[in-house]
């Protein structure tokens, strides 16, 4: 495995198109403009803080280990981390690295030649919590664990340590100077965490020393008990924190799946949790309903139904036949009537209680740290051509796409213009003119430059594509869909009739949802997190949702044989005389409004999650597919499950079109080198892609990315990282649309916590509110 792909996290060019704007853009005074959403946590001063108290924070899952460093680690994992182990750089509130004065007292480059020398000068009081001062030590033996050099260390990232030559102590204990083999320009992102040697410090230690227990801890919270039976990791202050006190007693993390986190809210389980569209808006109703209540114009709906709600779908009808067959004269028809009628009150009747505790609760919104593209596969069929891939990219209306997501959340809603930074980081800069805007005509004359024409001549049969034919469909994992035509599928501008008439034969969509950096990990997550996160992230869900892991490992996509078809039977030594009539000739079909070439039409698989997390996600997906339709590409949808959407189809290369997401990074020299590598041949057949799941990319892009994770000069090396940006945007292998949102329930009365956007959350700083005094009452 190459060093480049051990870092975590989920272009075939003509040569005849201009490249605009491949230089990167300028980002202005203060780098990379304002945030497109700030924090949402009620930032409150300490003194207004009361000190104790427990605070329950829901999470997706406990974790299977507490090393970072290992390929299992997901989001709990990292936020364990945080709260209880030293990070020298944390993020601020626009996503960018600053150093931690509760560990450093300052950090920074003080030799350049004829080595790279970065000297940390360590807080004095810093301890773990065994008395032991953090040292040199600890960072020599992470970073032996983490360089590669020694393969019993079972490591998933080690961007950056490989580079080191020696660490050593400096002119006192508290100083430790590192000396790079080789320059390194995200060096910040090294010992965020530190762990204790303890735990680094032999193989044996590293793989299992840390992945149910942390024995010593340096951060503001220890570790306390983690409780598989009841799904709890408790985090108790630390009574050896040198910096200012946590202000909780213990802050229990619950793992909680989110379709259920606003019964958990309701049910008194959760303060605070992170929740999908769905439960923000019973959160919204909740507070409408008290509203109206207390302005006596009462929430019901007609005839004095719930307004929403399990009953809010039954109509008078409904109900007077359900009334007739429960008092019928079927007894057995009578009694399951009965019984159904029993659940539905019961189920009535439970929402109601829920909604009367969830209007306590308030919505806290921002952006996530990631965004959602529309990824193209150009490995092979139409989108191999980057005519057509440009085509696509200029036929989407981005911004329309980004106020259906947000608009309605009461979100910014504007296009992200960067593959590896958001607004308000400094490495971000608008690069998306090297491909240029929304130009259905410009889309048009790439396609037609392409040979695909209106009206061609269709030879294929019925229900081809022009994508790989010897694709699996997996439709036993799609569900099924009355009028799609296949079980979970339905196409957009199929050739439905012989004579070229075509219209949509979408049909009934069936509901669905994608997996964990997802939308659910933000690993690479389908939609995740606020829009429903999805397991598979980014694909966050993506997956994180992604989960983090996801993005760990690289993809081999099988090669495809086309020259596989099924071989005619022969017979034996038939007699002419007995020879079969030749078949009747078929009506010539052409592909009328819709684009074709060769004997194919222009149709692309569109492959999305089914979970329920994934609703906006899926809605995009369709207003992409009119978008296409209307330039005459048709999309052949297909939803599948969460597990399947990421596994079997983005990471193997089944699909043409997809929407997933990726993480943000404060150091995209090095994170986002493997996203968008080119594709190497591997030795077995098969193309090594790393994280690049669109199995797009240049010579040039990489060598970019190599140049600017060794300058040292950090305004050279962002506009490296833009020139970097500017070459992805034209070689149209994944289009980002949003950033996705992030909607947090928080209780009343607690401080500092909610959304928490580009910035790093401030454990100790956490807390419920002091009650009013009488002098802030008068106020």
């Amino acid at each position: 495995m190459s060093q480049r792909r051990r870092r975590s996290l989920a272009l075939l060019t003509s040569g005849v198109l201009a490249l605009p704007l491949l230089t990167g853009c300028g980002a202005g005074e203060d780098e990379g403009g304002p945030v497109a959403a700030g924090q949402d946590i009620a930032t409150t001063a300490r003194e207004k803080v009361a000190d104790g108290g427990v605070l329950r924070w829901a999470v997706d899952t406990l974790p299977d280990t507490l090393n970072t460093f290992q390929a299992d680690a997901d989001a709990t994992t990292t936020r364990i981390a945080g709260a209880v182990l030293p990070q020298l750089f944390v993020l601020d509130a626009k996503g960018r690295p600053v150093a931690n004065p509760d560990y450093l007292e300052k950090a920074e480059v003080v030799e350049r030649e004829p080595k790279q020398v970065v000297l940390y000068k360590l807080n004095q009081q810093a301890v773990w919590s065994d008395g032991r001062e953090i040292g040199a030590a600890d960072f020599v033996a992470q970073w032996r664990a983490l360089n590669g050099k020694d393969s019993a260390y079972w490591t998933a990232r080690n961007a950056g340590y490989e580079r080191i030559e020696k660490i050593e102590k400096g002119k006192t204990d508290l100083e430790v100077r590192v000396t790079f083999a080789k320059p390194y320009a995200d060096w910040r992102s090294l010992f965020s965490p530190l762990y204790p040697k303890q735990v680094t410090g032999t193989p044996d230690a590293f793989n299992e020393g840390a992945r149910g227990a942390l024995k010593v801890t340096a951060g503001p919270f220890a570790l306390g008990a983690i409780d598989k039976k009841t799904g709890t990791a408790a985090l108790t202050r630390n009574p050896r924190w040198w910096g200012r006190q946590a202000k909780l007693d213990t802050l229990v993390l619950t793992a909680v799946p989110r379709a259920e986190r606003p019964a958990a809210l309701a049910a008194g389980k959760l303060d605070l949790a992170e929740i999908d569209r769905t439960g923000a808006d019973r959160i919204a109703l909740a507070r409408k309903d008290a509203a109206q209540g207390a302005a006596g114009k009462g929430g019901a709906g007609s005839g004095g139904a719930p307004a929403h709600g399990p009953g809010a779908a039954l109509t008078p009808a409904q109900a007077t036949l359900s009334w007739a067959v429960a008092f019928g004269a079927d007894e057995d028809k009578a009694m399951a009537e009965k019984e159904s009628r029993d659940k539905h009150v019961a189920a009535v009747k439970r929402y109601a209680d829920e909604q009367t505790a969830l209007r306590n609760f308030t919505v806290r919104k921002s952006l996530e740290p990631a965004y959602t593209q529309l990824a193209m596969n150009g490995a092979s069929g139409p989108l191999a051509d980057e005519r057509v891939r440009r085509a696509i990219a200029r036929a989407l209306d981005r911004k329309a796409l980004a106020e259906l997501v947000l608009k309605p959340l009461g979100l910014p809603a504007q296009p992200v213009g960067s593959h590896v930074a958001l607004a308000g980081q400094r490495a971000y800069a608008d690069n998306s003119d090297a491909l240029g805007g929304r130009d259905t005509q410009a889309a048009q004359a790439l396609l037609a430059d392409a040979g695909w024409r209106r009206g061609g001549k269709i030879t294929e049969p019925a229900g081809a594509k022009a994508g790989p034919e010897s694709a699996p469909q997996d439709d036993g994992k799609t569900p099924s869909g009355p009028g799609t035509g296949n079980d979970g599928l339905y196409i957009v501008g199929q050739d439905d009739e012989a004579n070229g008439d075509l219209r949509s034969a979408a049909g009934q969509r069936p509901q669905a949802r994608p997996g964990a950096l997802g939308e659910r990990p933000l690993a690479a997550a389908p939609e995740g997190a606020q829009d429903g996160t999805s397991p598979v992230l980014a694909p966050a869900p993506f997956g994180a949702q992604q989960k983090a892991s996801l993005l760990a490992q690289a993809a081999r996509v099988a090669p495809v044989d086309d020259g596989k078809r099924s071989a005619a039977r022969d017979g034996d030594a038939a007699d002419p005389a007995k020879a079969s009539p030749a078949p009747a000739k078929q009506a010539t079909r052409t592909s009328g409004a819709m684009l074709a070439k060769d004997g194919k039409a222009l149709t692309l698989r569109f492959v999305l999650p089914a979970g329920p997390g994934s609703e906006s996600l899926r809605t995009v997906g369709e207003r992409i597919a009119q978008m296409l339709r209307k330039l005459g590409v048709a999309t052949e949808t297909t939803k599948v499950t969460d597990d399947s959407f990421f596994k079997d189809h983005i990471a193997s290369g089944q699909y043409d079109l997809a929407l997933y997401s990726w993480p943000a990074t404060a150091y995209p020299a090095t994170d986002a080198r493997p996203i968008f590598a080119k594709p190497e041949p591997a030795a077995d057949g098969s193309l090594l892609v790393e994280q690049n799941y669109t199995r797009v990319g240049t010579d040039h892009i990489d060598q970019l990315f190599d140049q600017a994770v060794g300058e040292l000069d950090e305004d050279q090396s962002r506009e490296l990282i833009r020139k970097a940006d500017a070459r992805i945007w034209a070689a149209a292998g994944s289009i980002p649309l949003y950033q996705r949102p992030e909607l947090v329930a928080v209780k009343p009365g607690l401080a500092n916590a909610g959304a928490f956007g580009l910035g790093t959350p401030r454990y100790q700083d956490i807390g419920w509110k002091k009650p009013p005094t009488a002098k802030d009452k008068k106020k």
